[in-house]
């Protein structure tokens, strides 16, 4: 009977293992992708600021 406890322990255990990479992967993932949508962001406030910018100089 220990054997099979010790079986589905391991079992068990991978289950949790498996589960927090792929959680962790997926935050990575997500953060990999904020980065980049605020990068955008950051690159188009930017451009705006340039235009308006120009605009003002040419009154």
């Amino acid at each position: 009977m220990s054997n099979n406890n010790e079986q589905k322990d391991s079992i068990t255990n991978n289950i949790k293992d498996s589960a927090g990479a792929v959680f962790h992967a997926t935050h990575k993932a997500l953060e990999a992708t904020e980065n980049a949508a605020m990068g955008a962001v950051d690159t188009t406030s930017k451009a705006i600021k340039n235009v308006t910018g120009n605009a003002d100089n040419e009154k």
